[in-house]
């Protein structure tokens, strides 16, 4: 093991890539609202992730070349979009329908805690104490992000134990992709995509949710193809190099980029907690990448060449 930055620098480049990406796609989803409801609007970001990396999959290995996954492999690919694109937003849409929009946007953060709560109990994942102070000041600026100033009450109930479920799958969901991060990052997120793109869309349409023009259906495939199938991308490769912890450490700063975002390109009001939002979340993510500790990366499987 050689003394260095504990994972590559580029991984977590990877990682506050995506995050940016994912964040960037907010403002922009919000908009979309005006003319979509919002389940069906996950539905058609989700299969505009599908759709796109299909096709830059096919573009790129000039047709259909199968993923080479082991059986067990599929096991944890399986899991892992089962339950974060399927029983995840299904638990979260009914959540949002029994709690305030503020105390789901606050609950949300769960996902981080419990992704570096279960890779590091369960599958062992190397942590000390500078990592562990950073992931803290980084979600520490995301919970800020989400409390409500306005005076918006705090409300916690049943609705809020769906939401709190909805992230403990999506918990899951970074851990078991991890255990196949050096596989194909594209065709993951492509199959992601499309399994959760068709289940949210066809719940849409079952609620009775109305198809948009074919311009605002456009538009959302963009998005989705940018803000979920490539942000999607970034992740798993991040995953390759820093694991699951540090992953979501890093994506957690996807609120302020969206928050950030809407500042300078839509004028918002920039209020002191956004700020100091900012600090924590820039010592936090320093903190890691500051980290020097022998390397301690993700098993790769033997005799596979991971492809992008």
């Amino acid at each position: 093991m050689t003394r260095d930055h504990a994972f590559p620098l580029s991984s977590a480049m990877a990682a506050l890539a995506a995050a940016a990406l994912f964040g960037a796609s907010t403002p922009l989803a919000k908009a979309l609202l005006r003319d979509v409801t919002p389940v069906l609007l996950a539905g058609l970001l989700y299969l505009g992730s599908g759709l796109g990396l299909t096709v830059i999959r096919l573009l790129r290995d000039r047709g259909w070349r199968a993923p080479g996954l082991r059986a067990r492999e599929w096991l944890w690919l399986l899991a892992a979009v089962g339950l974060g694109g399927v029983v995840g937003p299904v638990l979260l849409m009914l959540g949002l329908t029994r709690t305030s929009a503020a105390s789901a946007s606050l609950l949300l953060n769960l996902e981080a805690v419990l992704t570096a709560a279960i890779a590091w109990l369960v599958f062992r994942e190397n942590a000390n104490r500078r990592i562990v102070f950073g992931f803290t000041l980084i979600v520490a600026g995301a919970v800020l992000l989400a409390l409500p100033w306005s005076g918006q009450a705090l409300q916690f109930g049943h609705g809020a134990l769906l939401v709190a479920g909805a992230c403990l799958c999506w918990a899951l969901d970074n851990n078991f992709t991890c255990r196949v991060s050096n596989s194909d990052a594209v065709f993951i997120a492509g199959l992601k995509g499309w399994i959760a793109g068709i289940v949210n869309t066809a719940v849409a349409l079952w609620m009775g949710a109305q198809l948009p023009a074919p311009a605002i259906i456009g538009s959302a495939l963009g998005v989705g193809l940018l803000g979920y199938g490539v942000s999607l991308v970034l992740f798993v490769l991040a995953l390759r190099g820093v694991g699951s912890a540090r992953t979501g450490a890093y994506f957690s700063t996807a609120p302020f980029i969206g928050a950030a975002l809407a500042i300078l390109a839509f004028g918002e009001h920039a209020s002191p907690v956004f700020w100091l939002a900012a600090v924590l979340m820039g010592v936090g993510v320093w903190l890691h990448l500051t980290e020097r500790h022998a390397h301690l990366g993700v098993p790769k499987r033997q005799a596979s060449t991971p492809r992008a």
